[in-house]
């Protein structure tokens, strides 16, 4: 597409925004209503038959946690999807730089997650792509707005996985999208034969995958075809001992892991509905409290504690409040994120969780 161009008299064209292993996404400007909206079209060679159907089941999904697909355009032989443009950037982007989620913001993801895939499967959408790149976060240093996106080529992606199947091994498939999606990819849908089409339990395999890569840093099964050889022969890495080993975190971590486990379970019919994982959510204690980010100023108390600075003035930590591998290094001038709480003489930071800086 070409900048300045306008789809169906309506959707001007603007920046291209993001590639997916299906489709081109672009920020377009919907001229009737002056909203920014996400102008999504199939990328040459991919099918583009039951782009429709795709939409007007994606249509069908209204939550906020799942970014609304709003119109469908056939023109001058090329198709597209309008969808909600959500600023920010992708799970993906975001763990980039926290390399670790510490458990209250593992079950504030988690819970959102829950939620929108909820909602889909209430109105019988099976997503079937779910990984980090295809959710949107809000800009800057918090996780509380979260959208699931691509619910509108949930049934192209199916396409994609059907014809891989027929070709006889889908984990050995060249396609982007199905090497993407293999760290988070169900078992029955890795080892799927042609005309078997897995459902919402899919869905329910990702959340878990994508949860142990954020609260873990790592892949429970790795990636490409090392996921495939670990899922067939059940062998998941182990959960790192440092989630567990400060009393401050180690109650949630475990209750998360419980959650994580049984979304990873191999049968599907062991896995929790979503509807089921929201309500295990709902019972998990975490904090919903702001993050803001911070530098390390100096270490005081022979390191058991320390300040840092902010935009908003001093805060004083505990080591006991620092989670994960890496502690807070006044010769790499730290940044960490924090949730800020009264305390004298300086507001208190729990948890703290070393972050890269801004680029």
């Amino acid at each position: 597409m070409i900048l300045g161009q306008t789809v169906s008299g309506r959707y001007q064209v603007g920046e291209h925004i993001g590639r997916g292993g299906m489709q081109d996404v672009y920020r377009a400007r919907d001229l009737l209503l002056q909203i920014d909206v996400a102008l999504k079209t199939p990328q040459p060679g991919q099918a583009t038959r039951r782009f429709k159907q795709s939409a007007i089941l994606a249509a069908r999904v209204n939550h906020y946690n799942v970014a609304k697909t709003y119109d469908y355009i056939e023109e001058n032989g090329a198709v597209y999807l309008v969808e909600e443009f959500v600023p920010g950037e992708t799970l993906e982007a975001k763990i980039a730089r926290y390399h670790i989620l510490d458990p209250y913001l593992g079950a504030l993801v988690l819970h959102h997650l829950a939620k929108g895939v909820a909602a889909s499967h209430h109105a019988g959408v099976v997503h079937r792509d779910l990984k980090p790149s295809n959710v949107m976060t809000e800009p800057g240093i918090n996780i509380r707005a979260l959208k699931v996106t691509d619910f509108g080529i949930a049934t192209l992606t199916n396409d994609l996985f059907e014809e891989a199947a027929n070709d006889g091994n889908l984990t050995l498939s060249t396609s982007g999208t199905i090497r993407g999606a293999l760290p988070f990819m169900a078992p029955e849908m890795m080892f799927r034969q042609p005309g078997e089409h897995p459902g919402k339990p899919a869905d329910i395999w990702s959340i878990g995958a994508m949860m142990f890569r954020l609260l873990a840093g790592d892949y429970p099964f790795g990636v490409y075809l090392e996921a495939a050889v670990n899922v067939k022969n059940r062998e998941r890495k182990e959960w790192p001992k440092f989630m567990t080993r400060k009393p401050q975190f180690n109650l949630l971590s475990l209750e998360l892991q419980e959650v994580v486990d049984k979304c990873l379970s191999y049968d599907p019919a062991d896995r929790p509905t979503a509807d089921q994982l929201v309500s295990l959510c709902g019972s998990l204690c975490y904090s919903t409290a702001e993050r803001i980010e911070c530098k390390l100023q100096n270490m005081i108390q022979g390191g058991y504690s320390g300040l840092l600075t902010s935009k908003r003035g001093k805060l004083f930590f505990s080591m006991k409040s620092v989670y994960g591998l890496k502690s807070p290094n006044e010769s790499e001038n730290t940044s960490v994120s924090v949730s800020r709480y009264p305390g004298t003489p300086y507001d208190r930071a729990h948890p703290v969780l070393v972050i890269a800086p801004k680029p």
